[in-house]
């Protein structure tokens, strides 16, 4: 359905508070700047940034939304005869191939990760989105296999083939941070993910394997 005009407006008027505040995040850093400077310089009301922006955390990690079904999302897609582990392989090199913004293989990913490690408020929301997309692939996995609740193996499965992203993202982010090149970050991180894949066991990687359709 094609988006309306008010929807698109309100898409607009987030992504420009959105903007603004991260424009005045990496200028100033995290802790320093308050959500009425961002309205002042957004030219809206503090009330307006909350209904967009429930938490200061959510004006910096706005895409955040985003990544918490990534892993699931792969999952739910992979191919017959492929594996959920060996789903999120191929669809983690592709992004590292394809040297990814979405990824953090970009120019200019260093001021981003500064504010990060600089707020340590930041560094708990990312924490804590790494425990929610741990969740929400567990919960896939869950569906896709038909496992009862108390089956612990969905759980594990998970943890498993969160780490892979992880461990992905902590090293381009590692990386990036030292104002290198995306495309040299590239080639290391994916000879990182072929060392990852040759430490996983033999159950890990063929766990779940879609039938064919």
């Amino acid at each position: 359905m094609a988006e309306g005009l008010r929807e698109r407006k309100k898409r607009q008027t987030r992504q420009y508070i959105s903007d603004v505040a991260t424009g005045l995040f990496v200028e100033r850093g995290f802790d320093a700047v308050t959500v009425a400077e961002i309205a002042d310089a957004a030219n809206v009301s503090v009330n307006t940034v909350y209904n967009y922006f429930p938490a200061k955390e959510d004006l910096f990690l706005d895409r955040s939304s985003g990544v918490v079904d990534r892993l699931a999302r792969w999952v739910r897609g992979r191919d017959a005869g492929e594996s959920a582990a060996r789903a999120v392989l191929r669809e983690l090199r592709a992004e590292v191939e394809a040297v990814s913004p979405r990824i953090g293989l970009f120019p200019g990913y260093a001021p981003f990760m500064r504010v990060i490690e600089a707020a340590p408020a930041l560094r708990s929301r990312l924490w804590a989105l790494g425990q929610e997309v741990q969740a929400t692939l567990e919960q896939a996995l869950r569906e896709e296999t038909g496992a009862a609740d108390e089956d612990p193996l969905p759980g594990l499965m998970a943890g498993q083939i969160a780490w892979l992203h992880g461990t992905v993202m902590a090293s381009v982010g590692r990386e990036m941070l030292k104002e290198r090149p995306p495309q040299e970050v590239s080639r290391e991180v994916l000879g990182l993910l072929d060392d990852m894949e040759d430490l996983l066991s033999e159950k890990v990687l063929n766990y779940a394997v879609r039938g064919a359709q």
